[in-house]
This record gives C-alpha cells, sequence and structure tokens, in this order.
C-alpha cells in the first residue's frame, strides 16, 4: 500500500520548499514537475508556474511534465484531465507512483528547490515584499530625529507594553495557523476514511449477493467467505455488543437525568 496523505505532503513541502496542506494542490502539475527535476535535474523549470490560476496554466505545466516523461523513456500515463480537476483520490494515487519512482531513481544529495525554482513565477513571501517597501522610505530628517531622542524615556515604555501586546497577537495567530492546519488534516483524514469504508461496504454487498445467490460448496464460494470473514473480522479482545445495548444503555442514561434533575 502506497504512503498516506500526511506522508506525501511531509515529503513534497520537505523536498519542494513548499507549504502544501492538500494533496490536491498538486493538480496544477507544478510540483511533479519539479519532483522530476529533483530527479533528473533538466526539467526546465522556467516554464513551470507555481502560482496557477487558470487551467491553461495547469495544462503548460503537464505539458512540460509529458515532456520530461518522453525524454526519460517513462511509460506511465498521466491523467492530466482527471489531476487537473484537483480530486483527492486521483492526486493521491498519482502522487504514491511518483513518491515509488523517486525512491527508486532519485540519485541522492542536495537538491535546492528554491534556487531552481527562481523566475518561475513563484510569488515573494510578504515579509520579502515588506523590507523592499521598507528600504525605498526616505531617511528621517534631523529634527524628527532630535524629538525621538526627547521622547525616548516615554515612548521606550510604551514601545515595551506595545512588544508585549505584539507578542500575544503573534503567538495567538500562530495558534490559529495550526488550529486551521488540523482542521486541514482532519477534514483530509475523513474523506480518506470515507473513501475506503465506502469500498469495503461495496465489497461486503458484492459478497453477501454471491452467497445468496449459491448453496454449493466449490472453491469460488469458500473464497468469497474466506473474504466476508476477513471482512467482519475484529480486533482481539473486542466484543459486538448485542443489537438492544445501546438503547438500554440511552434509556437508563434518560431515568438518571430525569431523577438527577
Amino acid at each position: 500500500m502506497g504512503e498516506s496523505r500526511t506522508d506525501l505532503l511531509a515529503w513534497v513541502n520537505d523536498l519542494l520548499q513548499l507549504n502544501y496542506t492538500k494533496v490536491e494542490q498538486a493538480g496544477t502539475g507544478a510540483a511533479y514537475c519539479q519532483i522530476m527535476d529533483s530527479v533528473f535535474n533538466d526539467v526546465n523549470m522556467t516554464k513551470v508556474k507555481f502560482d496557477t490560476k487558470h487551467e491553461y496554466e495547469y495544462v503548460a505545466n503537464f505539458k512540460v511534465l509529458q515532456h520530461t516523461f518522453d525524454k526519460h523513456k517513462i511509460d506511465k500515463i498521466i491523467p492530466v484531465d482527471k489531476l487537473m480537476k484537483c480530486k483527492f483520490q486521483d492526486n493521491l494515487e498519482f502522487m504514491q507512483w511518483v513518491k515509488r519512482y523517486w525512491d527508486q531513481n532519485f540519485p541522492g544529495g542536495a537538491y535546492d528547490a528554491g534556487q531552481r525554482r527562481k523566475g518561475t513565477g513563484v510569488s515573494k513571501s510578504p515579509a520579502t515584499r515588506a523590507v523592499g517597501t521598507m528600504s525605498r522610505k526616505p531617511a528621517a530628517s534631523s529634527a524628527a530625529r532630535s524629538a525621538s531622542r526627547t521622547a525616548a524615556p516615554t515612548t521606550g515604555r510604551l514601545s515595551s507594553a506595545a512588544k508585549s501586546n505584539d507578542g500575544s497577537a503573534t503567538v495567538i495567530t500562530d495558534l490559529n495557523g495550526q488550529i486551521t492546519e488540523l482542521k486541514v488534516t482532519v477534514d483530509g483524514l475523513e474523506k480518506e476514511r470515507d473513501f475506503y469504508f465506502g469500498k469495503l461496504r461495496e465489497i461486503e454487498i458484492l459478497v453477501q449477493e454471491q452467497l445468496e445467490l449459491t448453496d454449493q460448496d466449490n472453491d469460488d464460494t469458500n473464497c468469497i467467505r474466506d473474504i466476508q470473514a476477513i471482512l467482519y473480522r475484529t480486533e482481539e479482545g473486542f466484543e459486538v455488543p448485542p443489537e438492544n445495548e445501546d438503547l438500554l444503555a440511552q434509556e437508563e442514561d434518560a431515568q438518571y437525568d430525569d431523577e438527577t434533575f
């Protein structure tokens, strides 16, 4: 079985110096291109766009990826139409294949993803833009500097309080960011769980239907029964509660609440 969504995200972000929170974000094609560049170091990264907003930009990225596959005789079919929809399952399966290919072919050594991306349209961070803006501000006049020195004792105390408030605000912002990231992770895990549960449910229904159609004992029927046994197997020590146990427990809780209040 391939790596999980969490493992793949950690690997992609570490290798490419990105901050992806969803596997679906790879559906733009940019990350796939640069993963291949880390293997071959010959992808034309100047044509790869990470800040994409339109589907035609996705198409351009996948053209670069297809060219790389053709150049290195990789016979894997790229399901561009599915990947471009940025759906979870399609990108998860393709990313798992890409990870296996990378494990087998990555030459090792350091890979500077940021340097390779230079000039590819990746936007600068807010901090970088802020520094550039500040560097263009005119120098303060001597009168202003003199006034600031006169007010230094008072402003010093005020600035300390302001720094304290800024520190608290930063902590709150970081915590909110972590909460958001955890929510995204949980959402992704729930989608992944529901997807595989749905598959198991379909198998269970198919097995039941096949067993109802035949009473004969043969290799096929025995195989289906073995599959059903696996589906219904529980962990050691786990006991399936009686059918009415949950209902009785709810009635007891309700009775207790009535007596309490």
